[in-house]
């Protein structure tokens, strides 16, 4: 579903994404980690065709999102860490207005944003102004605005961050479903602790490199053989995904 090729960004004599090659399945959750300023919202920015890679290519579901960009940008949601929202416009209105730019029917848009608002807990709010939003609320009518409309590619930059535990949990049951419906979902985020709950598999860059992906017992695998003691007897401790990042990016 995402097809990344040699994908390498350059700000000036800054590389800020090297050469990133990786591949992400339909119905997949994928983390991608690293500390910051590694080049995880470079690399989401690129994919979203906001910005325009200095080399090698990116394909969304078969669309190249520069040469295809339109239908690329069709068939995706995107959820930047600091959401920028019509603040004049309500709840309600904003997602009317994206639902309406993807096209979706009226009656099914409707039917769609009032089950999410009530599972997000903002059904309440929903007819006030977005200026009298918290962070956190902004964060959950731009995630809504996002589902309505079905993308095929979800990038999500720090979904929960802001959010109560409650709505985080909630967001996090929503993707898993809509990852069983076909959804694909790219995502970073800070907390590993949820990276190694809801990620089918998560991949580590660090200083705009790929230095790891795979799945948590596929890294755990990698990291037990890279410090294995053949002199020792005793079973190495299960690592933590935080574990594992820590130590990858230990130079970092």
């Amino acid at each position: 579903m995402i097809n990344l090729s040699e994908l390498t960004k350059y700000f000036g004599k800054l590389c800020a994404v090297d050469a990133l090659t990786l591949q992400v399945d339909a119905g997949e959750i994928f983390g991608f980690l690293g500390p910051n300023g590694a080049g995880k919202t470079t690399t989401i920015n690129m994919l979203t065709g906001l910005l325009r890679p200095t080399s090698g290519t990116a394909t969304l579901a078969g669309y190249d999102i520069q040469k295809q960009s339109l239908q690329a940008k069709a068939i995706l949601g995107l959820m930047p860490d600091t959401p920028q929202l019509y603040e004049a416009l309500t709840g309600k209105q904003f997602v009317r207005m994206i639902a309406d730019l993807y096209e979706v029917p009226p009656k099914q848009a409707e039917n769609e944003m009032e089950i999410l608002l009530e599972l997000l807990e903002l059904t309440d709010a929903a007819e006030d102004q977005i200026k009298g939003y918290s962070y956190g609320m902004q964060k959950k009518i731009l995630l809504i605005s996002l589902l309505v409309h079905h993308p095929k590619i979800l990038f999500l930059d720090e979904p929960t961050s802001g959010l109560d535990p409650r709505s985080a949990r909630t967001v996090r049951e929503i993707l898993r479903e809509r990852c069983e419906q076909g959804c694909t979902v790219f995502m970073t985020t800070h907390i590993l602790e949820i990276a190694e709950r809801i990620c089918d598999r998560v991949g580590i860059i660090s200083k705009g490199r790929l230095i790891a992906v795979g799945t948590l017992a596929e890294l755990q695998q990698r990291k037990r053989e890279s410090h294995a003691d053949p002199t020792s007897d005793n079973p190495q401790q299960t690592e933590t995904l935080e574990d594992i990042f820590l130590d990858l990016t230990a130079d970092t």
